[in-house]
């Protein structure tokens, strides 16, 4: 068995162009059934221990769109390729926003609740912010990790809260809520055992797919004459980032645009601290040969995340137009981060 896995994970240090295409969909699609079983096995076992759809919606479902995100980074720290694990993140927070939700506006206009205003969002643009100084020295430390991860345990138990309290209130949150597990976990089965295997099966999924994922797209970026960092902000991030676009999708055509936009922003957040804090926990790193993370990249997110939001704020929606603007700044940013306006530059002063 040893031999075995040897040769596996030399196979994955050594693959070829033809592979690394040919692996890099297979890869995804494992990350996203495997998230999709420990979603689905999970949200059972909670039921049985007698959780409510609130509760099993703000934690397990919510990190379960998130658990791609969360493989592939740890997995890159692992492979000691910080750019991805970081480029995946930022690109992740920029695709959800930029591309899935200008999609999902482009469909129908998504409808702003005030809790999204008065709270996911300003705790979205407080958690992306407070990235800058934790990577001012470029390094990411297990303590800082640590700290990443005991906020956003603080910020779960705080949105478990505030929701409690809006549903008792509303009715139709707590329909929301329902609707929310009921989509994402759609196969619950009644057995624990069986139940049990899902959550094992998609926690191997999620870090084989994981593995091919990361060396698949490595490999292409080596071949594309692309660093660590594009290839995390774009080939890996697009890749995770689909289940919060199935998902977004869904809702919208389904009118439910709460749990859209909340999948959304709440995306945001998981990926920023849980995804960061657990791949600087299993391994610290340093992202000092990556400028470009601490840098344009860095602003490239600040500025999408402050088009959404003022999107919102000021119309209360996310309309067509805005979906429109907001596709069309993710087709810009993709251009920019695969180096067509430095060749074009270099092609006209030569």
């Amino acid at each position: 068995m040893n031999l075995i896995w040897t040769q596996y994970a030399d196979f994955l240090d050594h693959l070829t162009l033809l592979w690394a295409l040919i692996l890099l969909p297979v890869g995804l699609l494992i990350l996203i059934k495997g998230a999709d079983w420990l979603v689905d096995g999970a949200v059972a076992v909670a039921k049985q221990f007698g959780l409510s759809p609130l509760i099993i919606g703000l934690t397990i479902v919510a990190m379960g769109t998130s658990a791609p995100e969360a493989a592939a980074s740890i997995q890159a720290a692992l492979d000691n390729s910080p750019g991805i694990a970081v480029g995946n993140v930022y690109g992740s927070n920029i695709a959800n926003l930029a591309l899935v939700g200008g999609l999902c506006a482009l469909i129908r206009p998504i409808a702003v609740s005030r809790a999204v205003l008065i709270r996911d969002i300003p705790l979205m643009l407080a958690v992306v912010l407070g990235l800058y100084p934790i990577f001012y020295n470029h390094t990411l430390t297990r303590f800082e990790s640590i700290v990443m991860l005991v906020v956003f345990g603080c910020i779960i138990v705080f949105m478990i809260q505030t929701e409690k309290r809006r549903a008792r209130s509303n009715v139709q949150v707590a329909e929301q809520q329902r609707s929310a597990v009921e989509h994402a976990a759609a196969f619950q089965p009644q057995s624990l055992f069986i139940s049990l295997c899902l959550i094992g099966i998609g926690l191997v999924c999620l870090a084989e797919g994981a593995g091919l994922t990361v060396a698949s797209a490595k490999t292409i970026g080596i071949h594309a004459g692309l660093s660590d960092a594009v290839v995390g902000v774009t080939i890996v991030a697009i890749g995770t980032s689909l289940p919060e676009l199935l998902t977004c999708l869904i809702a919208s055509l389904k009118g439910h645009d709460d749990l859209s936009i909340g999948n959304l922003v709440g995306s945001n957040i998981f990926n920023t601290l849980l995804v960061i804090g657990a791949s600087g926990v299993v391994k610290p790193y340093s992202i000092a040969v990556f400028p470009e993370l601490t840098g344009s990249y860095y602003m490239w997110m600040l500025s999408v995340l402050f088009l959404f939001s003022g999107l919102a704020f000021v119309f209360k929606k996310i309309t067509k137009p805005a979906g429109m603007l907001l596709v069309l700044s993710y087709v810009i940013y993709i251009v920019y981060s695969l180096g067509f306006f430095a060749k074009v530059n270099n092609i006209m002063t030569r």
